[in-house]
């Protein structure tokens, strides 16, 4: 069985970010049916349909051929404002057009967040959920991850803090593969 081929989208292009703290442990700890990649968004230029000529950015051109050729998506979001960040929510239209050519269209997905605060990013998760649903992104509905303290969950090398925190990552982990092989 060859492993799943999984683009996992980091909303926060910070460095330092938790999100991409917590992508890197999410890497770390993948099942063997699952090879997750961070696939970089922060170069995207802003959609913009005036661009969508018959050579758009090179960049747009790239985006799309590697959320093509993916078996899924994982998107990790920071909660900016109670809501999804500019440079995500940029990828996902850049994705999604033009119109009738989107690259997300039943490609299974699964939205995580991760958050110093108390309710770890779950208002833009559910808003994340909304506009994926929109765009056809069967998203896997159990179990939900949102991180909340998670700066006191993941370390500043990518790694689980404490084993419970692994090995909940783990079981959401192997769900996403049995719900990406659904749709294989």
């Amino acid at each position: 069985m060859s492993k799943k081929d999984i683009a996992v989208l980091v909303g926060s292009l910070r460095q330092a970010s938790i999100n991409l703290k917590f992508a890197r442990a999410m890497q770390k700890v993948a099942p063997g049916g699952l090879n997750l990649e961070i696939v970089p968004i922060g170069d995207l230029p802003l959609y913009n349909q005036d661009l969508e000529t018959e050579t758009p950015p090179v960049e747009w051109t790239s985006f799309r051929e590697r959320i093509k050729a993916c078996d899924g998506a994982i998107f990790v979001t920071p909660e900016y404002n109670r809501s999804v960040p500019a440079a995500l929510k940029n990828a996902i239209e850049v994705g999604s057009r033009p119109f009738g050519k989107s690259v997300w269209d039943h490609k299974p997905g699964a939205v995580t967040g991760a958050s110093p605060g108390l309710i770890g990013g779950a208002a833009a998760a559910l808003q994340l959920r909304v506009i994926l649903t929109n765009i056809n992104v069967p998203t896997l509905p159990q179990p939900e991850v949102y991180l909340s303290t998670a700066d006191k969950l993941v370390g500043d090398s990518g790694e689980f803090l404490n084993e419970g925190t692994q090995k909940f990552i783990e079981s959401f982990l192997d769900a996403f593969e049995v719900w990406v092989a659904r749709f294989m």
